[in-house]
Protein backbone atom coordinates (compact mmCIF):
# COMPACT_ATOMS: atom_id res chain seq x y z
CA UNK A 1 0.00 0.00 0.00
CA UNK A 2 1.05 3.63 -0.78
CA UNK A 3 0.16 4.85 2.37
CA UNK A 4 -0.66 9.51 2.12
CA UNK A 5 -2.85 9.56 5.13
CA UNK A 6 -0.46 10.86 7.77
CA UNK A 7 -2.20 13.78 8.44
CA UNK A 8 -4.92 11.38 9.88
CA UNK A 9 -2.16 9.06 11.53
CA UNK A 10 1.22 8.03 10.70
CA UNK A 11 1.22 4.04 9.69
CA UNK A 12 4.65 3.51 8.91
CA UNK A 13 6.35 3.81 12.56
CA UNK A 14 9.90 3.69 13.32
CA UNK A 15 10.94 0.04 14.35
CA UNK A 16 12.33 1.92 17.11
CA UNK A 17 8.64 2.79 18.33
CA UNK A 18 7.63 -0.43 18.09
CA UNK A 19 10.48 -1.84 19.90
CA UNK A 20 9.83 0.67 22.58
CA UNK A 21 6.22 0.09 23.49
CA UNK A 22 6.63 -3.50 23.41
CA UNK A 23 9.52 -3.38 25.83
CA UNK A 24 7.39 -1.13 27.93
CA UNK A 25 4.31 -3.53 27.65
CA UNK A 26 6.53 -6.04 29.42
CA UNK A 27 8.87 -4.15 31.95
CA UNK A 28 6.88 -0.76 33.11
CA UNK A 29 4.28 -0.71 36.23
CA UNK A 30 2.38 2.59 36.55
CA UNK A 31 3.92 5.75 37.28
CA UNK A 32 3.51 7.79 41.08
CA UNK A 33 1.93 4.38 42.17
CA UNK A 34 4.56 2.78 44.47
CA UNK A 35 8.11 2.61 44.69
CA UNK A 36 8.71 -0.93 42.63
CA UNK A 37 11.12 -0.66 39.99
CA UNK A 38 8.24 -1.06 37.34
CA UNK A 39 6.87 1.75 39.15
CA UNK A 40 10.09 3.93 38.82
CA UNK A 41 10.75 2.94 35.60
CA UNK A 42 7.49 4.30 34.32
CA UNK A 43 8.27 7.31 36.14
CA UNK A 44 11.71 7.93 34.47
CA UNK A 45 10.47 6.59 31.10
CA UNK A 46 7.39 9.74 31.52
CA UNK A 47 9.91 12.36 32.72
CA UNK A 48 12.38 11.76 29.68
CA UNK A 49 9.59 11.87 27.34
CA UNK A 50 8.28 15.05 28.64
CA UNK A 51 12.37 16.39 28.64
CA UNK A 52 12.00 15.84 24.98
CA UNK A 53 8.57 17.32 24.78
CA UNK A 54 9.82 20.60 26.22
CA UNK A 55 12.49 20.70 24.24
CA UNK A 56 10.57 19.78 20.73
CA UNK A 57 8.10 23.00 22.05
CA UNK A 58 10.73 25.48 23.12
CA UNK A 59 8.57 24.86 26.73
CA UNK A 60 11.01 26.20 29.31
CA UNK A 61 9.67 24.20 31.91
CA UNK A 62 9.19 20.80 31.54
CA UNK A 63 6.69 20.41 34.68
CA UNK A 64 4.72 22.11 32.32
CA UNK A 65 4.01 19.35 29.61
CA UNK A 66 0.55 17.66 30.82
CA UNK A 67 -0.05 14.24 29.01
CA UNK A 68 -3.32 13.68 27.36
CA UNK A 69 -4.38 10.77 24.95
CA UNK A 70 -4.57 13.20 22.22
CA UNK A 71 -4.66 16.76 21.05
CA UNK A 72 -8.46 16.56 21.49
CA UNK A 73 -8.35 15.84 25.29
CA UNK A 74 -5.60 18.44 25.91
CA UNK A 75 -7.78 21.17 23.83
CA UNK A 76 -10.87 20.39 25.92
CA UNK A 77 -8.38 21.21 28.87
CA UNK A 78 -6.89 23.88 27.98
CA UNK A 79 -10.27 24.95 26.58
CA UNK A 80 -12.76 24.72 29.62
CA UNK A 81 -9.42 25.18 31.93
CA UNK A 82 -9.12 29.00 30.53
CA UNK A 83 -12.74 29.84 29.13
CA UNK A 84 -15.09 31.28 32.15
CA UNK A 85 -18.90 31.89 31.81
CA UNK A 86 -19.61 34.60 29.87
CA UNK A 87 -16.29 35.32 28.25
CA UNK A 88 -14.96 36.39 24.72
CA UNK A 89 -13.10 33.53 22.82
CA UNK A 90 -11.98 34.31 18.79
CA UNK A 91 -10.84 31.36 16.72
CA UNK A 92 -10.95 30.65 13.01
CA UNK A 93 -12.27 29.28 10.10
CA UNK A 94 -9.61 26.75 9.70
CA UNK A 95 -9.72 25.04 13.10
CA UNK A 96 -10.77 21.23 13.83
CA UNK A 97 -13.55 20.48 15.14
CA UNK A 98 -11.60 19.71 18.47
CA UNK A 99 -11.53 23.33 18.54
CA UNK A 100 -14.92 23.96 17.48
CA UNK A 101 -17.29 21.94 19.60
CA UNK A 102 -15.47 22.37 23.04
CA UNK A 103 -16.07 26.22 22.28
CA UNK A 104 -19.50 25.72 20.65
CA UNK A 105 -20.95 23.45 24.36
CA UNK A 106 -19.21 26.46 26.08
CA UNK A 107 -21.13 28.74 24.08
CA UNK A 108 -24.48 26.83 24.42
CA UNK A 109 -24.06 26.26 28.10
CA UNK A 110 -21.87 28.87 29.77
CA UNK A 111 -22.58 32.42 27.24
CA UNK A 112 -19.60 32.28 26.02
CA UNK A 113 -19.24 34.80 22.34
CA UNK A 114 -17.70 33.36 20.37
CA UNK A 115 -15.84 34.54 16.91
CA UNK A 116 -14.65 33.20 13.79
CA UNK A 117 -11.84 34.99 11.64
CA UNK A 118 -12.18 34.01 8.29
CA UNK A 119 -9.64 33.10 5.07
CA UNK A 120 -9.58 34.03 1.84
CA UNK A 121 -10.62 31.81 -1.17
CA UNK A 122 -6.84 29.99 -0.66
CA UNK A 123 -7.73 28.67 2.95
CA UNK A 124 -5.04 32.04 4.55
CA UNK A 125 -6.05 33.65 7.53
CA UNK A 126 -7.39 36.75 6.90
CA UNK A 127 -4.84 38.92 9.76
CA UNK A 128 -6.71 42.06 9.72
CA UNK A 129 -9.90 40.26 10.24
CA UNK A 130 -7.71 38.92 13.05
CA UNK A 131 -6.57 42.04 14.46
CA UNK A 132 -9.87 43.94 13.91
CA UNK A 133 -12.03 41.04 16.37
CA UNK A 134 -9.16 40.39 19.37
CA UNK A 135 -10.33 43.23 21.36
CA UNK A 136 -9.61 44.54 24.97
CA UNK A 137 -11.84 42.50 27.19
CA UNK A 138 -11.06 38.87 24.43
CA UNK A 139 -9.91 36.29 27.30
CA UNK A 140 -8.52 33.69 24.50
CA UNK A 141 -7.41 33.31 20.81
CA UNK A 142 -7.10 30.01 19.69
CA UNK A 143 -5.77 29.09 16.53
CA UNK A 144 -4.24 25.81 14.42
CA UNK A 145 -0.73 26.10 13.65
CA UNK A 146 -1.70 24.78 10.14
CA UNK A 147 -4.75 23.81 8.56
CA UNK A 148 -5.48 19.33 8.10
CA UNK A 149 -7.63 20.44 4.84
CA UNK A 150 -4.73 22.58 3.16
CA UNK A 151 -1.95 22.35 4.87
CA UNK A 152 -1.50 26.36 5.05
CA UNK A 153 0.74 27.39 7.95
CA UNK A 154 -0.72 30.12 9.71
CA UNK A 155 1.77 32.77 11.25
CA UNK A 156 1.18 32.00 15.27
CA UNK A 157 3.84 34.29 16.38
CA UNK A 158 2.22 37.35 14.82
CA UNK A 159 -1.40 35.96 15.90
CA UNK A 160 0.46 35.92 19.77
CA UNK A 161 1.19 39.52 19.10
CA UNK A 162 -2.29 40.44 18.39
CA UNK A 163 -3.84 38.47 21.17
CA UNK A 164 -1.28 39.49 24.12
CA UNK A 165 -2.03 43.53 22.78
CA UNK A 166 -5.30 42.74 23.84
CA UNK A 167 -4.99 41.23 27.30
CA UNK A 168 -5.99 37.43 25.91
CA UNK A 169 -3.86 34.44 26.46
CA UNK A 170 -3.00 32.32 22.91
CA UNK A 171 -3.61 28.79 22.45
CA UNK A 172 -2.24 26.83 19.10
CA UNK A 173 -3.17 23.56 18.03
CA UNK A 174 -0.38 22.13 16.98
CA UNK A 175 -1.88 18.24 15.66
CA UNK A 176 -0.43 19.22 12.31
CA UNK A 177 2.54 21.30 12.71
CA UNK A 178 4.39 19.66 16.10
CA UNK A 179 7.50 17.53 14.24
CA UNK A 180 6.59 19.33 10.91
CA UNK A 181 7.33 23.32 11.45
CA UNK A 182 9.42 24.46 14.43
CA UNK A 183 7.99 25.75 17.39
CA UNK A 184 9.70 28.09 19.99
CA UNK A 185 6.90 28.64 22.85
CA UNK A 186 9.09 31.26 24.21
CA UNK A 187 10.43 33.06 21.00
CA UNK A 188 6.76 32.61 19.44
CA UNK A 189 5.16 33.87 22.67
CA UNK A 190 2.88 30.82 22.95
CA UNK A 191 0.49 30.33 26.11
CA UNK A 192 -0.32 26.88 25.47
CA UNK A 193 0.85 24.30 22.67
CA UNK A 194 -1.28 21.50 22.13
CA UNK A 195 -0.11 18.18 20.56
CA UNK A 196 -0.44 14.55 19.31
CA UNK A 197 1.80 11.75 19.22
CA UNK A 198 0.49 9.56 16.53
CA UNK A 199 1.26 12.10 13.67
CA UNK A 200 4.23 13.50 12.44
CA UNK A 201 6.26 12.92 15.99
CA UNK A 202 5.63 9.05 14.60
CA UNK A 203 4.24 7.62 18.62
CA UNK A 204 1.52 5.63 18.82
CA UNK A 205 -1.90 6.39 19.36
CA UNK A 206 -3.08 7.12 22.32
CA UNK A 207 -0.66 9.87 23.39
CA UNK A 208 -0.54 13.75 23.12
CA UNK A 209 -0.56 16.46 25.26
CA UNK A 210 -0.18 20.14 26.24
CA UNK A 211 2.46 22.29 27.33
CA UNK A 212 1.68 25.55 28.84
CA UNK A 213 3.92 28.62 29.42
CA UNK A 214 4.96 29.78 33.37
CA UNK A 215 2.39 31.93 34.60
CA UNK A 216 -0.56 31.22 32.84
CA UNK A 217 -2.96 29.21 35.39
CA UNK A 218 -5.24 26.46 33.88
CA UNK A 219 -7.34 25.13 35.59
CA UNK A 220 -8.11 21.12 36.28
CA UNK A 221 -10.70 19.81 33.73
CA UNK A 222 -10.60 16.11 34.47
CA UNK A 223 -10.15 15.65 38.28
CA UNK A 224 -9.25 12.05 40.21
CA UNK A 225 -6.73 10.10 41.12
CA UNK A 226 -2.64 11.11 40.91
CA UNK A 227 -0.61 8.90 43.29
CA UNK A 228 -0.15 12.02 45.66
CA UNK A 229 -1.70 14.17 48.24
CA UNK A 230 -4.75 11.65 48.30
CA UNK A 231 -6.29 13.11 51.60
CA UNK A 232 -6.48 16.14 49.58
CA UNK A 233 -10.30 17.16 48.69
CA UNK A 234 -9.34 18.69 45.27
CA UNK A 235 -7.10 18.09 42.80
CA UNK A 236 -3.43 19.16 43.72
CA UNK A 237 -2.16 22.38 42.39
CA UNK A 238 1.22 21.70 41.38
CA UNK A 239 2.59 20.82 37.99
CA UNK A 240 1.54 19.12 35.87
CA UNK A 241 -0.65 16.73 38.07
CA UNK A 242 -3.44 19.01 38.05
CA UNK A 243 -3.98 18.30 34.36
CA UNK A 244 -3.35 14.41 34.79
CA UNK A 245 -5.50 13.02 36.67
CA UNK A 246 -5.68 8.72 36.36
CA UNK A 247 -3.04 6.61 35.01
CA UNK A 248 -1.05 7.67 31.84
CA UNK A 249 0.00 5.94 29.15
CA UNK A 250 3.30 4.93 29.96
CA UNK A 251 3.62 2.39 27.58
CA UNK A 252 2.98 4.95 25.08
CA UNK A 253 4.77 7.60 26.39
CA UNK A 254 7.90 5.50 25.66
CA UNK A 255 6.86 4.90 21.76
CA UNK A 256 6.69 8.49 21.94
CA UNK A 257 10.02 9.28 23.26
CA UNK A 258 11.71 6.97 20.95
CA UNK A 259 10.02 8.55 18.22
CA UNK A 260 11.48 11.84 19.47
CA UNK A 261 14.42 10.21 18.91
CA UNK A 262 13.88 9.50 15.77
CA UNK A 263 13.13 12.79 14.84
CA UNK A 264 16.18 13.98 16.71
CA UNK A 265 18.49 11.22 14.97
CA UNK A 266 17.47 11.97 11.02
CA UNK A 267 17.99 15.98 11.30
CA UNK A 268 15.23 17.06 13.47
CA UNK A 269 12.04 18.96 12.62
CA UNK A 270 13.99 20.54 9.78
CA UNK A 271 14.92 18.10 8.14
CA UNK A 272 11.59 16.06 8.12
CA UNK A 273 9.52 19.05 7.57
CA UNK A 274 11.83 19.45 4.53
CA UNK A 275 10.98 16.77 3.31
CA UNK A 276 7.52 16.54 3.43
CA UNK A 277 6.73 19.55 2.05
CA UNK A 278 9.21 18.49 -0.70
CA UNK A 279 6.85 15.34 -1.49
CA UNK A 280 3.67 18.05 -1.50
CA UNK A 281 5.42 19.86 -3.41
CA UNK A 282 6.25 17.52 -6.20
CA UNK A 283 2.71 16.17 -5.98
CA UNK A 284 1.60 19.67 -6.84
CA UNK A 285 3.72 20.28 -9.34
CA UNK A 286 2.10 16.94 -10.98
CA UNK A 287 -1.25 17.35 -10.66
CA UNK A 288 -2.02 21.26 -10.81
CA UNK A 289 -2.12 21.30 -14.69
CA UNK A 290 -4.08 18.06 -14.98
CA UNK A 291 -7.18 19.25 -16.73
CA UNK A 292 -10.61 18.84 -14.26
CA UNK A 293 -8.58 18.70 -11.18
CA UNK A 294 -8.54 21.32 -8.45
CA UNK A 295 -6.22 22.17 -5.87
CA UNK A 296 -6.56 23.49 -2.59
CA UNK A 297 -4.48 25.56 -0.44
CA UNK A 298 -1.34 28.04 -0.82
CA UNK A 299 1.00 26.82 -2.97
CA UNK A 300 2.82 30.39 -3.87
CA UNK A 301 5.46 29.39 -0.96
CA UNK A 302 7.17 26.48 -0.14
CA UNK A 303 9.84 26.71 2.56
CA UNK A 304 12.58 28.92 3.70
CA UNK A 305 16.00 29.10 5.52
CA UNK A 306 14.06 28.68 8.33
CA UNK A 307 11.41 26.74 8.05
CA UNK A 308 8.94 24.77 5.87
CA UNK A 309 6.03 27.72 5.32
CA UNK A 310 3.34 24.53 5.28
CA UNK A 311 2.42 21.29 6.13
CA UNK A 312 2.84 17.99 3.91
CA UNK A 313 -0.64 18.24 3.02
CA UNK A 314 -2.00 18.33 -0.33
CA UNK A 315 -5.83 18.09 -0.92
CA UNK A 316 -7.82 18.63 -4.31
CA UNK A 317 -11.03 17.22 -6.15
CA UNK A 318 -11.31 15.68 -9.73
CA UNK A 319 -14.10 17.06 -11.59
CA UNK A 320 -17.44 16.72 -9.73
CA UNK A 321 -16.58 13.76 -8.76
CA UNK A 322 -17.18 12.92 -5.18
CA UNK A 323 -14.04 12.90 -3.45
CA UNK A 324 -15.33 9.58 -1.74
CA UNK A 325 -15.20 8.04 -5.26
CA UNK A 326 -12.07 9.17 -5.97
CA UNK A 327 -10.38 8.28 -2.89
CA UNK A 328 -12.04 5.00 -3.23
CA UNK A 329 -10.19 4.63 -6.36
CA UNK A 330 -7.31 5.09 -5.75
CA UNK A 331 -7.43 2.59 -3.44
CA UNK A 332 -8.84 -0.07 -5.37
CA UNK A 333 -7.16 0.81 -8.79
CA UNK A 334 -3.13 1.68 -7.10
CA UNK A 335 -3.35 0.50 -3.41
CA UNK A 336 -3.09 4.59 -2.66
CA UNK A 337 -4.26 5.36 0.84
CA UNK A 338 -5.79 8.63 0.94
CA UNK A 339 -8.41 10.79 3.33
CA UNK A 340 -11.93 12.18 1.49
CA UNK A 341 -14.60 14.31 3.11
CA UNK A 342 -14.85 16.95 5.47
CA UNK A 343 -11.85 16.27 7.81
CA UNK A 344 -13.80 17.66 10.88
CA UNK A 345 -13.28 20.99 9.95
CA UNK A 346 -16.78 21.95 8.11
CA UNK A 347 -16.07 25.62 8.61
CA UNK A 348 -13.15 25.29 6.10
CA UNK A 349 -14.71 23.65 3.84
CA UNK A 350 -17.81 25.71 4.43
CA UNK A 351 -14.92 28.43 3.11
CA UNK A 352 -13.40 27.04 0.44
CA UNK A 353 -17.03 25.64 -1.29
CA UNK A 354 -16.32 21.95 -0.88
CA UNK A 355 -19.48 21.32 1.90
CA UNK A 356 -20.93 18.86 -0.58
CA UNK A 357 -17.51 17.52 -2.42
CA UNK A 358 -15.55 17.29 0.30
CA UNK A 359 -11.79 16.66 -0.66
CA UNK A 360 -9.22 14.55 -1.54
CA UNK A 361 -6.55 14.80 0.99
CA UNK A 362 -2.99 13.34 0.51
CA UNK A 363 -0.56 13.96 2.96
CA UNK A 364 3.16 12.40 3.47
CA UNK A 365 5.61 11.50 6.15
CA UNK A 366 9.05 10.85 6.40
CA UNK A 367 8.66 7.56 4.94
CA UNK A 368 7.14 8.87 1.78
CA UNK A 369 9.25 8.52 -1.55
CA UNK A 370 9.33 10.16 -5.03
CA UNK A 371 8.52 6.87 -6.36
CA UNK A 372 4.94 6.71 -4.53
CA UNK A 373 4.50 10.13 -5.10
CA UNK A 374 4.21 9.90 -8.57
CA UNK A 375 2.23 6.91 -8.61
CA UNK A 376 -0.30 9.10 -7.12
CA UNK A 377 -0.05 11.91 -9.88
CA UNK A 378 -0.10 8.84 -12.99
CA UNK A 379 -2.97 7.51 -10.45
CA UNK A 380 -5.16 11.36 -10.31
CA UNK A 381 -4.20 11.71 -14.12
CA UNK A 382 -6.22 8.51 -14.97
CA UNK A 383 -9.08 9.27 -12.98
CA UNK A 384 -9.18 12.87 -14.55
CA UNK A 385 -8.97 11.49 -18.42
CA UNK A 386 -11.68 8.82 -17.28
Amino acid sequence: MIYLDNAATTMRKPQEVIDAVATAMGTLGNAGRGASSSAMGAARTIHECRERVARLLGCPRADHVAFAPNSTAALNCAINGLVGEGDRVVTTVLEHNSVLRPLNRLAAERGVLVEHVGCDEFGRLDMEELERLVVSGTRAVIVTGASNVTGNAVNVARVSRIAHAAGAVCVVDASQSAGIIPIDMVGQGLDVVCFTGHKALMGPQGTGGLAVAEGVDVRPWNVGGTGVHSFDPMQPEDWPTRLEAGTLNGHGLAGLTAGLEFLDANGGVKAMGEHEVAMARRLYEGVSDIEGVAVYGDWGTFSSDESPLRAGVLSLNVGDISSADVSDMLMQGWGIATRPGAHCAPLMHEALGTREQGVVRFSTSWFTTQEEIDMAIEAVREIAQG
